[in-house]
């Protein structure tokens, strides 16, 4: 069984957390403050923190598949001794009885350890108003996504990421066009000239991310973008206090084909801005060579709430260091039926003046 450990406070002994806005540990209990750098030596001491043994002999019950089992791991509250039931990928949680930050010891160790991470800038009460004047903004969303209830749900998640680091050589070209009109007195005329643009340029690409999250949307967590990494620091374990964190599930190799796109469609857009004088212009060809290429592994902050609403899944995202936010809302029907309902109620007696001013009615 993995072991699950909690930062205790060195004044009254409760569970302490990482404060976003303090940039520092913070306890609820007695309001003490405390710099992580203080804490680093906390770690090595969890480290060495023998788990408890508790065995069962004859015990009722099924018993896991061995795929299950292999997807599952059972952890032990060390406040209130409530099991938690994770699966593979979850790093660090609360305790979901007496809901007391903690860190699970052993899950992101050896090549799972992160290089980086960004700590969350955004509270949870931040967050909360964030989404709903986002939700607000929108007449016809359904009114059960503002409602405090549900902007309870969402949670602060820490989310892998590939950073990676390259140069490049890119050749592109163009096919582009520039239109001349002109008439006399019986016909007008279009012509259309057509270019073949070349350009060629060297760049340096440092920590383009990629999501090591099968749970997370590519689209979801580049439209959230951009992350400021120049705020990351060093990983330490005090940082994911108070925080859900995922371990990557997907590979540096295979992220590496996202790095790739990414790179060659930067390439592209950014030749493509040297290009003027033309009504359009499209990408026809293009080659890019890729050097001393790097990665490392780094944790971002992400505020995130999912929802089924006619079941419907739908996600919300909000960057926890910038407070960008992006995610589909549904119409409400009934919100957009009272719509036309005014529409029409005003269109009736206007149509009533209209048709006796006409001697139809």
């Amino acid at each position: 069984m993995s072991e699950l450990f909690e930062y205790k406070c060195p004044n009254c002994g409760g569970a302490i957390e990482f404060d976003s806005s303090l940039q520092k540990m913070k306890c609820p209990y007695c309001d003490s403050e405390f710099d992580v750098e203080a804490l680093k030596n906390m770690d090595a001491c969890l480290s060495e923190q023998q788990p408890d043994a508790f065995v069962w002999e004859n015990a009722q019950g099924k018993q896991w598949d061995e795929g299950e089992e292999a997807r599952m791991s059972i952890f032990v509250c060390t406040s209130c001794g409530g099991e938690i039931v994770c699966d593979e990928t979850t790093a660090a949680t609360s305790c979901p009885y007496c809901n007391n930050p903690v860190v699970m010891a052993g899950r992101l160790s050896g090549t799972l350890k992160p290089d980086f991470v960004i700590p969350f800038k955004l509270n949870k009460e931040q967050a909360k108003a964030a989404l709903k004047a986002y939700v607000g903004k929108k007449k016809f969303a359904p009114k059960l996504f503002g409602s405090s209830n549900k902007l309870e749900e969402i949670k602060g998640i820490y989310v892998p990421f590939w950073l990676f680091d390259s140069d490049a050589d890119a050749a592109v070209s163009y096919r582009a066009t520039r239109t001349t009109t002109w008439s006399d007195k019986d016909y007008r005329y279009t012509k259309t000239d057509h270019f073949d643009v070349f350009r060629r340029g060297n760049m340096s690409f440092m920590n383009i991310p990629v999501d090591g999250s099968s749970k997370m949307a590519d689209d979801l967590m580049e439209s959230i973008e951009p992350f400021n990494f120049g705020e990351a620091v060093d990983f330490q374990t005090a940082y994911l206090s108070g925080y859900l964190a995922d371990k990557y599930d997907v590979g540096m190799e295979a992220s590496i084909g996202r790095a790739n796109q990414r790179i060659k469609s930067s390439c592209e857009e950014t030749l493509r801005t040297t290009v003027h004088g033309y009504e359009t212009v499209n990408v026809n060809n293009s080659s890019v060579q890729i050097s001393n290429g790097s990665a490392k592994y780094a944790l971002y902050p992400v505020w995130l709430m999912n929802t089924r609403y006619k079941n419907e899944l739908l996600t919300f995202a909000l960057n926890g260091q910038s407070g960008k936010i992006v995610g589909n809302i549904p119409v409400s029907v009934p919100k957009l039926a009272a719509l036309f309902a005014g529409i029409t109620v005003v269109a009736t007696p206007l149509i009533f003046v209209i048709g006796h001013f006409l001697g139809l009615i």
